[in-house]
């Protein structure tokens, strides 16, 4: 216990050091393009902050003062707004605001806030991609939802316990565990989003019913034992080998997670395979000595079973010759073909929202009043300066393409942007400079750079260079003190300098350029496919293959859609093999194995079949994980069954024994059942983020479906097909025939 609290402080300390990744692009396979366009642009370029606004009832005459307004604002670098359809309409206006730093800078939050302050009075609508406001909103309604659940199954607790104070216990234990698992998780370097909000609760989902049993092994245990040490040590004995098999399914379905493609199925993988190793240590390990301190408290505390007796429903299932088994049969099928269909959404703009979220509440109102575009990166190697621009005339031209902005697309005045090459005597006009001092300007850089041809009257008149790189070799001696300017000239070249950093930092990198696209297409779809392609084609005509990389929702839409044809078989294949051998191995029959099986699959097929029913899109992720927790959690309950079953058939007739088997099984299905049920269903129906709540709902209603049918449809099914369950048995040993 003292290794517990140590354990517990050092967890405690370390929750501040886990590191959660909020973009799903970020567990793509590392060869994907999404992902290699991604991890040069984390390296090269700066990603600054912004924001789309929406005001709505108002003059233009007054939508162009606010735009003013913010434009004035300190790290507010443009606001893009104009009198055109794509920025006012119907008295509404759109405001386009970027930042001149990345969204967790203290500034770009603090120059939101003014905007907030400002469009108050105002009936507006903001859609940005602020993860820090967006953390804390998630973080403040998963404390709900913990907190709602703690409460709900605390009296379910109470209904199924057999004392009131080991549920005091259970929460100990809990709470423990959870602390040991979320303060491992900064070992794993960085966590998803995704993972780090749903691990806790479902922690709580799919491990609690341990220590459920370890208690009331122990209280079984003290009807034969004088000493609480005692029973404690036999109830230790009899219950590990129990936990840690009905353990090994859910970790078998959570390793099926691992084996992904799409890295985040490993993430929450080994986070709630770590959470139940941290719950079984705690069971096994703390419980009991806190059962130790407590034995009168649990005796003083405890009640009648509140469990009704179901027996009758047993055999009213055993009278009703497998009607509830010919439905399934007939629903399995539909089932299985709605599952298959299922409209699944790979971007976040496409999934179905099931909880209100203000951003993307706004995000709807802004689609519905203006076309929102799509955006599209485009990265090059960065040498070739005349290529760009030629890229970018020709993407121009392409009606899908509303807008494309590169370093050939910055203005420097009317005429010219900043890859063309200038001359000294045409730099000497740009900045009202004397053409001496122009071309001594020329002669350091060519000095710097090695290109000795602006030393020599002869060819000085045809020695030109990018104006990007004159500008910044300028920047440089203006910084050094080698250059000094009139106020006129440092007024041009500050306006100058401002535009062309932040040119620089989003366009221009050590190793790579980037050009930034505005599509007017879906994320989703073939035309948009189509025109990533396009552009590729284009791109291509003036570099070697392999090094352009086009990126955007659109490839990343792409990419996950990729992954998940391959991850969504291999996830049902795994898990289904995983858990059917540990099935064979434990009761040791093929068919027998088979029927649990085909019971929780149809289970999942049912639970699968209702998005296709509702016609609502969840995140594709929803289905690879859900579909391996489902499999690998709930099939505990029809072992329960079968293992009753099985112990009490050797006394009793099959009939009266799944009768009896159904009843006695009851009390542990309906609790494990009916936690994971109420988690999951409280997860989908208050929490905003839309890949959070899919998976939470699907849980919930995974749980539940398995529930039903494991008092309905196995009963019937083991019983009917008794005869090959006893045929296909197979015994494991030499030894074992020599004790029969």
């Amino acid at each position: 216990m003292l290794l517990f609290l140590v354990a517990a402080v050092y967890c405690g300390l370390s929750l501040s050091r886990v590191k959660v990744n909020s973009d799903l692009t970020f567990f793509l396979a590392a060869d994907t393009e999404t992902r290699r366009g991604i991890t040069i642009m984390e390296e090269d370029f700066v990603t600054c902050a912004s924001e789309d606004v929406m005001v709505a009832n108002l003059t233009f005459e007054r939508a162009e003062a606010l735009a003013e307004e913010i434009r004035g604002y300190e790290h507010v670098f443009s606001v893009s707004f104009d009198s055109t359809e794509a920025h006012y309409t119907s008295s509404a206006a759109l405001f386009t605001i970027a930042f001149d730093a990345p969204d967790e800078d203290p500034g770009v939050a603090a120059a939101r806030e003014k905007i907030r302050a400002l469009l108050a009075p105002y009936d507006s609508y903001t859609y940005s991609m602020d993860l820090k406001h967006y953390s804390q909103q998630l973080a403040g309604e998963m404390v709900s939802v913990i907190a709602i659940a703690a409460a709900v199954i605390a009296v379910i607790l109470l209904f199924t316990s057999r004392s009131y104070f080991e549920v005091v216990i259970f929460f100990i234990v809990f709470v423990f565990a959870a602390l040991l698992n979320m303060g491992t998780n900064f070992w794993l370097g960085e966590i998803s989003m995704i993972t780090h909000t749903i691990a806790v609760i479902m922690q709580l989902a799919l491990a609690i019913d341990y220590a459920i049993i370890f208690s009331h092994r122990y209280q079984d245990e003290c009807a034969h034992f004088s000493s609480a040490r005692e029973a404690l040590e036999e109830a230790l004995a009899k219950s590990i080998l129990e936990i840690s098999s009905s353990s090994l399914t859910t970790i078998s379905g959570l390793v099926a997670l691992m084996m992904m493609q799409f890295r985040l199925g490993y993430d929450l993988g080994v986070v709630l395979s770590k959470s139940i190793v941290c719950s079984l240590l705690t069971v096994f390990l703390l419980m009991p000595g806190l059962i130790l301190f407590f034995p009168r408290a649990i005796r003083r505390s405890a009640h009648r079973t509140l469990i009704p007796d179901i027996t009758p429903w047993g055999r009213f299932l055993m009278r009703s010759h497998a009607c509830f088994v010919w439905l399934f049969i007939l629903v399995v099928p539909l089932a299985f073909y709605g599952a298959r269909h299922v409209d699944y959404a790979f971007s976040d703009s496409s999934v179905t929202e099931l909880v209100y979220s203000e951003s993307r509440a706004a995000m709807r109102k802004i689609e519905q009043t203006f076309r929102r575009s799509t955006s599209v990166v485009l990265i090059v190697p960065h040498e070739d300066l005349e290529a760009e621009k030629d890229i970018l005339r020709q993407l121009g031209d392409i009606d899908e393409i509303t807008g494309a902005m590169g370093l050939a697309s910055i203005r420097v005045d009317d005429e010219h942007v900043l890859t063309d090459r200038y001359g000294a005597r045409e730099f000497a006009e740009l900045l009202n400079l004397s053409q001496e001092e122009a071309e001594l300007l020329f002669q350091a850089y060519g000095l710097r750079h090695e290109e000795y041809q602006a030393l020599f009257s002869a060819g000085r008149e045809s020695y030109r260079v990018p104006l990007v790189d004159l500008f910044g070799f300028l920047f440089d001696l203006i910084d050094h003190g080698v250059v000094t300017l009139s106020d006129e000239q440092s007024a041009r070249v500050d306006e100058l300098r401002e535009e062309l950093n932040f040119a620089q930092r989003q366009l221009r990198g050590e190793h790579y350029n980037r050009m930034l696209l505005s599509v007017d297409l879906p994320v989703e779809g073939e035309r948009s496919r189509a025109l990533v392609e396009q552009i590729r084609t284009i791109a291509e005509a003036h570099y070697p293959a392999g090094e352009v990389l086009v990126v955007g929702d659109i490839t990343s839409a792409r990419d996950l859609g990729d992954s998940y044809t391959g991850d969504s078989l291999l996830i049902s294949i795994l898990s289904i093999v995983f858990v059917f051998t540990i099935l064979l191995f434990t009761f040791r029959t093929v068919v027998g194995a088979m029927i649990l099986v085909f019971v929780i699959q149809g289970s999942i097929w049912i639970n699968f079949s209702f998005p296709y029913l509702q016609h609502v899109s969840p995140s594709f992720v929803t289905n690879m994980i859900v579909s391996a927790i489902q499999m690998g959690a709930t099939i505990d309950y029809a072992i329960v069954l079968m293992n009753r079953y099985q112990a009490l058939k050797k006394s009793r007739a099959n009939r009266e024994a799944m009768a009896l088997a159904v009843n006695e099984s009851f009390a542990t299905v309906l609790t494990s059942g009916s936690i994971m049920t109420i988690a999951g269903l409280l997860i989908g129906l208050r929490v905003s983020d839309v890949y959070v709540s899919h998976i939470g709902l699907a849980v919930g209603r995974g749980a539940f479906c398995s529930v039903i049918l494991v008092l309905s449809v196995l009963p019937q099914l083991l019983v009917l097909l008794d005869g090959a369950v006893e045929k296909t048995r197979f015994r494991l040993s030499l030894r074992e025939e020599e004790e029969i």
